[in-house]
């Protein structure tokens, strides 16, 4: 599985997922491109999209989209805010389907 961390994302956070593969927005040379275009190229290469924009659920309808998306509600989004999610980031994997957005923590 291929994941793709948003640049707003600090690029430590892909140390937390050693079992994936994993890239960057500004590794991939996509930095500053608009969520739309952002989620087009990223289907082409990945399976799963992090972000911390919890915006993008009303932004982008991803219905039919090839491509998972998991959206981090945290305080920050500095590392030590991010890295108590990893847990449910990691167990909710395996079972993400494409065409979703999903908020994480899981709000019930």
């Amino acid at each position: 599985m291929k994941l793709l961390l948003d640049e707003c994302l600090p690029r430590r956070l892909k140390q937390s997922f050693s079992d994936y593969e994993v890239s960057t927005v500004p590794e991939m040379g996509w930095a500053g491109t608009k969520n739309g275009e952002l989620l087009r190229l990223a289907v082409e290469s990945f399976d799963v999209f992090i972000t911390a924009d919890l915006n993008l659920s009303y932004q982008q309808n991803l219905t039919q989209s090839q491509l998972a998306v998991i959206a981090l509600a945290a305080p920050t989004n500095r590392l030590e805010d991010l890295l108590p999610l990893i847990p449910q980031i990691i167990e909710l994997l395996p079972r993400i389907r494409a065409g979703r957005i999903t908020r994480i923590p899981l709000i019930p």
